[in-house]
């Protein structure tokens, strides 16, 4: 069974980077589809990223476009999420979520939350001076 774990949130200043990890165990990432999705309080969860299992396809919320970079190495069976430019808007909890059905990740699609199986923990990101 598909384990995920997140890492690498904290506490940025506005302007700042930060790369998110969600590191997988009991499966290969590479045979996943996989989203990094960010909530805050009262509000849905929102699409930030994804990438397909082929890495061949990424796409960016439109919040998040030209800021954030996703990419994964599969030798360490990570995924990874590099958010430069950071403001104070980003400050949530970042998850990542895979799925290993239909290709889910596709340019200017809408890869839904619910479309994702396995889930980790979560990261808190906060953006603040």
């Amino acid at each position: 069974q598909l384990h995920l774990v997140e890492s690498g949130g904290g506490l940025v200043q506005p302007g700042g980077s930060l790369r998110l990890s969600c590191e997988a165990s009991g499966s290969t990432l590479d045979t996943y589809e996989i989203g990094w999705f960010r909530q805050t309080p009262g509000k849905e969860r929102e699409g930030v990223s994804c990438i397909s299992r082929t890495s061949d396809i990424t796409d960016y919320g439109n919040s998040v476009k030209g800021r954030f970079t996703i990419s994964r190495d599969n030798a360490k069976n990570t995924v990874y999420l590099q958010m430069n430019s950071l403001k104070p808007e980003d400050t949530a909890v970042y998850y990542c979520a895979a799925d290993w059905g239909p290709p889910l990740c596709s340019v200017g699609g809408t890869w839904s939350p619910d479309e994702f199986a396995s889930w980790g923990q979560g990261t808190q990101v906060t953006v603040s001076s």
